[in-house]
This record gives C-alpha cells, sequence and structure tokens, in this order.
C-alpha cells in the first residue's frame, strides 16, 4: 500500500484509489496513523486531533466507528490498523509513506558526497511535496499540529539546495525557483538572502533590490520587524555592485562535460588525471580541492578520458539514480584507490597514507623505492583493485586494429574504477612511470610524466604545462 500525504491524501494499492467512499473525517483518522505508522496513537488524541479540541458527546464510540470502517477498507489489501492499549496503530512494515521516504531522503542528501550528489538528493526528496500537507483531509489548525515538523523540514531542505546550487553556480535556476518561496517565509532571512544574491549575479540586480523592499514591507506589516543586519547589509552590497558578491569565474583549469566541472588533462596518463582529480597533496587541503563530487562525476571523468564511451556513461547515470547507496559505496572506493595509486607513484613521507600524501621536490619514482612499508600497503591496495579488473576484463580489437583490454559491462557501477584502474596497471609496469613528477605547490600535488626533464611546477592554473630553459 502506498501512502501520500505530501499533498492532497491518497492510499493506492497497486496503483488503485482504495478509500472511495469514506467520510473526510474518517480519511483524516488514516492519515494521521499513517503519519505516526509504527507508533500507537493514543484515542484521547486522535479525539483531541480529529474536532481539535472541542469532541462532541460520544466521540470515542464515533472514533471506534471509524476504525471498523478503516479496517472493513483496507483489510483485504493487507493493511491492519491494531488495537493497543487505548489506541490504535498502524503498522507501516510493507508499506510506502511519502512522508518517511522525504524523511530518509533529506538524511541521505545531507549524508552525501559532492555537492552535485546532495543537490540530487534534495530534489528527489522535495519532488515529493504535491502541496500542502493533508491538503484536502485537514484544515490548517490540525496541519499546524501535526505537520509543523515537517514544514520546517521542508524549507530546511529547500534553503540548503538553494544554497548547494549557487556555490555550484546555478544561479539563474535559483533565482527562478526560489523568490516565490521566500515571499511565503519573509522571516526566514536565508531564503531571502539567497533569493537576492541569484538575482543580483543572474543580471538582475533592480530585481533583487525590489525584492528586499517588498519583503521588507511585508515584514513591518505581518510582523512588526525590520529585516535583519545581514539582510539589510546584503541590501547595500547589492545597491553598490559589490564586486565580491558577483558571479565567480570558472576556473582557468577546468573544462565543464555533461554540466560537470573536470580539471585540465595536464598529467599525460589516464592514471596520472586520475590521481588529479584530487588537488590536495601538497598537504593543504584547499575549498574545490576534490574533484570527485558524486558519482555522477566520477563517470562523466571516464567518459572524457575515453575510459567509457558516452552510451556507457549515459546508462551508469542512470543506474546509479536507481541505486543511490551502491553508487556512493563505489565512490568512496575510488577515492581510496586514487590515494594508493598516488602512493605509489610519488617519493615522500606519507605517501600512500590518505589524502596528505604528498611528494617532494618533484622527485617520482614507483612503488619501489625508499617508500618501505607503507609503499607496500600501497601497492597492495592498487593490486587488489587491479586484480578485481581484470577478472572483469575482455579482449577486444579496437578500431585501430590493435588488441586491447576494456572493463566488462557486468562490472556494472564499478566501470569506471576497472578502467581507471586498468590503465594504472598498464603505467606502473611501464618504464615510464620513472618519469613521473609531482608538483610541490601548497594544494597541489598534481602528477605529470617529465619524459624530457624540462616541465616545471605549477599555480594550479598551469601545473606542468611550463618548461625550464
Amino acid at each position: 500500500m502506498e501512502f501520500q500525504l505530501l499533498g492532497p491524501f491518497a492510499a493506492l494499492h497497486r496503483g488503485r484509489p482504495v478509500l472511495t467512499g469514506l467520510r473526510r473525517q474518517e480519511r483524516c483518522l488514516l492519515a494521521v496513523l499513517a503519519l505516526e505508522a509504527g507508533g500507537a496513537v493514543p484515542t484521547g488524541r486522535l479525539i483531541d486531533l480529529l474536532w481539535n479540541g472541542e469532541a462532541p458527546a460520544g466521540a470515542r464510540s464515533t472514533v471506534h466507528t471509524y476504525i471498523g470502517r478503516l479496517r472493513a477498507a483496507l483489510g483485504p489489501d493487507g493493511v491492519h490498523v491494531e488495537t493497543r492499549n487505548d489506541g490504535y496503530l498502524l503498522r507501516p512494515d510493507g508499506h510506502v509513506i511519502d512522508a518517511r521516504a522525504f524523511e530518509d531522503g533529506v538524511r541521505e542528501a545531507a549524508a552525501a558526497v559532492g555537492d552535485e550528489e546532495r543537490v540530487r538528493h534534495y530534489d528527489r526528496a522535495l519532488a515529493l511535496w504535491r502541496g500542502e500537507l493533508l491538503a484536502d483531509v485537514a484544515d490548517p489548525a490540525l496541519r499546524d499540529r501535526i505537520g509543523r515538523r515537517l514544514a520546517a523540514l521542508r524549507l530546511s531542505a529547500a534553503e540548503e539546495r538553494a544554497r548547494l546550487l549557487l556555490t555550484l553556480g546555478r544561479h539563474e535556476q535559483v533565482a527562478a525557483e526560489l523568490p516565490a518561496l521566500a515571499e511565503e517565509h519573509p522571516e526566514r532571512e536565508r531564503l531571502v538572502a539567497d533569493s537576492m544574491l541569484a538575482l543580483h549575479r543572474s543580471g538582475r540586480s533592480a530585481d533583487a533590490l525590489r525584492f528586499y523592499r517588498s519583503v521588507s514591507g511585508t515584514l513591518r506589516s505581518a510582523f512588526d520587524a525590520e529585516p535583519g543586519r545581514d539582510l539589510r547589509a546584503l541590501y547595500d552590497r547589492v545597491r553598490r555592485d559589490d564586486p565580491a558578491l558577483r558571479r565567480a569565474e570558472a576556473p582557468t583549469y577546468a573544462v565543464r562535460v555533461r554540466g560537470e566541472w573536470l580539471p585540465w588533462n595536464t598529467g599525460g596518463d589516464p592514471a596520472l588525471e586520475f590521481c588529479n582529480t584530487y588537488a590536495g597533496w601538497g598537504g593543504e587541503r584547499l575549498p574545490g580541492s576534490e574533484w570527485l563530487r558524486g558519482y555522477r562525476t566520477l563517470a562523466v571523468w571516464a567518459g572524457h578520458l575515453d575510459l567509457l564511451d558516452d552510451r556507457t556513461v549515459t546508462r551508469l547515470l542512470r543506474r546509479a539514480q536507481e541505486r543511490p547507496e551502491e553508487a556512493s559505496g563505489v565512490l568512496e572506493g575510488a577515492r581510496e584507490f586514487r590515494s594508493a595509486l598516488y602512493g605509489c607513484l610519488v617519493d615522500g613521507p606519507g605517501a600512500g597514507e590518505g589524502r596528505d600524501g604528498g611528494g617532494g621536490e618533484g622527485r617520482g619514482s614507483g612503488c619501489g623505492g625508499s617508500g618501505g612499508r607503507s609503499r607496500d600497503t600501497a601497492f597492495a591496495r592498487v593490486a587488489e583493485v587491479v586484480q578485481e579488473a581484470m577478472r572483469h576484463a575482455v579482449f577486444v580489437r579496437g578500431d585501430d586494429g590493435l588488441g586491447r583490454w576494456n572493463p566488462h559491462p557486468d562490472a556494472g557501477l564499478r566501470l569506471p574504477l576497472h578502467a581507471v584502474a586498468q590503465r594504472a596497471a598498464d603505467l606502473l609496469a611501464d618504464p615510464r612511470r620513472l618519469t613521473v613528477r609531482a608538483c610541490p605547490g601548497k594544494g597541489c600535488g598534481w602528477l605529470f610524466l617529465d619524459t624530457a626533464g624540462r616541465r616545471r611546477w605549477c599555480s594550479l592554473g598551469v601545473c606542468g604545462r611550463r618548461e625550464g630553459g
């Protein structure tokens, strides 16, 4: 059974409505039980909610009658309302309840890795709302009593999603969506501020100023309040066209592919480019150090490096949406592999021990050398993933007539990881690995091949691109 609470109330069994013929109060009673599914709701509380503190004589008997009618309507479809002491309980087992799914989605968004991934979780969670809570069976007083927490969570999720979109540079999208919500909730200054910022960065500064004045008027008339200090300061900065508020320019060392920002290819080998999806190897983690913000970025990056074809990338992106937990696990595994691979390729203290295992002054060698036990551990980690990838590999003839090993589609969401693992194995078995160099710049540590011995170090925008005399 599917219970839809986030909008007009509905109970569906295999897509078929099952509440036809029931009175509004009976449907409201079921909605309250579904909202608190898994916990017994005392009869006294049900009476108080249904009649808003003004219950008629015989209300308890009426509730008992309602429960009987609900059992008759829902029992054939496997939904059971149980009597518990002086109350009733609806078991959530086997049922889909959109309010529960919304809360789960918000928790998943908070736990997701990467801004794009978090936005996708928030999008799915917020899309469950089809209107006000129990729009057709609850009056405003009841809705406030039973839905205040959900309403607050919905607003918080919308605020966080907007902030993430601004961080990702999607100002026009925020400007189109957020102001209407902010007008409904002028007391939520974060909504108002982000609406103004989005309008300003979308080239609509006049609209941002008008929006502020409109919200200020609403605050005065409805709440007898003035905008807060931060909001007043933002208004002044927009009015002065403060340069610090302007849209951040795209980084000069990045390209945009399928909506994802990826670092320039500077390494000269796919395995090195994979290491260069992190820029904190030098020991100082700066904002923007992590390029693999979500599984989507990992798959798009693999396609950009021609490790996977476009059709495969599209299929993986679709599958990742269907299996978000599995996708998150693959992403974490890819990051761990990247750290171990970096440790195999770079000399220096702590190599292979994590993200801070940066290189020395431009030195580089292979998995042997002075790294000792930590480098052996790094190689063992890399070898484990490489061997797994080879177990899922197929030998094919390329368009150039040469044979090559490709990852097998049955690797599923691990395809990008297997593809880069095969390229890593090729590099580690090639004398070219002895020419790998690492940039010693703070917040960098990118790797590249220096076969001529002339490549120099970076300002992150030109890492490994300058040549010495």
